[in-house]
């Protein structure tokens, strides 16, 4: 099996309903898919690889082998570490711009200008969503963005590097976990492996390609179509070779806004509909996530219920 791999450009042409059924099976199949002709530069995908490997390695690399998870390990013995991840995060968003680096020439010129463009391309894709899913265009970000209109929705960026680990049957790159928020668009290393995602019982390997975008979806999706899209789980494998780079972005609801299956999407009564997902708002979704995340999602449903 293999992540399904998907030509974004013949959404506008006579490939149109073949490509669109081909993202609602990724969507209900997988929760996770290659996009292939994603409408970004490749010139600005290739500066961005660079500016990010220069910026570990100038300022990150030194600070990461005086790590609490690289002291953990040199302490570990024979032990498997549980409760730590094998890599180095920063988080860029708009409230945090002055704090983007300033030592790696054009590191935020380039990243600002790849956030402006995975955020067009994450909109495109719920307007897929809502088309699939048979809901008014627009639904999804409208519902992300909360009451009124406002444009609330959270988009956020972290920068992961995994670098080299001399023990990798010891400790995860990152643990298994779905995504709490929306649409998650994921540029990975092409050269350097270690996603995987579980999909029917087995993990299958996320395979490196050139110049794409891996989009997964994240449990607010699976809320909002009422489970017939899942948020897939998945993890990454520490390597004891290569330094893989991981740029993942969220477009998540404000911390405001209420979600809830989609009326469209619920035959039953609205009884029924409350005993598969609850109707919720994610700021209060996102309090029990980061206390849960690396636990079952489905218990999240239920004690965001009795919030």
């Amino acid at each position: 099996m293999a992540i399904p791999v998907i030509d974004f450009s013949k959404l506008n042409g006579d490939e149109r309903a073949k490509t669109l059924a081909e993202i609602a099976n990724a969507c209900e199949e997988w929760g996770f898919f290659q996009l292939v002709n994603n409408g970004i530069a490749e010139e600005l995908l290739e500066r961005v690889k660079k500016v990010s490997s220069e910026f570990y390695k100038v300022e990150r690399e030194e600070n990461f082998k005086n790590s609490k998870v690289v002291n953990l390990l040199n302490e570990s013995g024979d032990g498997k570490l549980e409760n730590v991840d094998w890599e180095d995060v920063i988080t860029l968003t708009e409230d945090n711009v002055s704090e983007w680096s300033y030592q790696t020439s054009g590191f935020q010129e380039t990243m600002k200008e790849f956030r402006y463009e995975l955020k067009i391309l994450a909109e495109k894709i719920m307007e897929v969503m809502d088309e699939n899913l048979g809901l008014p265009k627009g639904y999804m970000e409208k519902t992300f963005n909360g009451e009124g209109g406002e444009n609330n929705a959270f988009f956020g960026t972290k920068l992961c590097h995994y670098p080299p680990c001399p023990n990798p049957e010891k400790v995860t790159g990152l643990r298994a976990h779905t995504d709490a928020g929306g649409v998650i668009l994921l540029f990975q290393d092409d050269e350097v492996g270690g996603l995987q995602v579980l999909k029917d019982g087995e993990w299958i390997d996320v395979q490196p390609l050139k110049n794409t975008i891996v989009i997964n979806t994240g449990d607010q999706i699976e809320v909002l179509s009422n489970g017939r899209y899942k948020s897939a789980w998945h993890r990454v494998l520490s390597t004891i070779d290569g330094n893989r780079l991981s740029i993942a972005s969220f477009y998540n609801p404000s911390l405001k806004a209420t979600i809830a299956p989609a009326p469209q999407l619920v035959k039953e009564t609205n009884e029924e509909m409350d005993k598969t997902y609850p109707k919720f708002v994610f700021g209060d979704y996102m309090s029990v996530y980061v206390q849960q995340k690396f636990l079952p999602k489905e218990p999240r449903f239920q004690a965001v219920r009795a919030v």
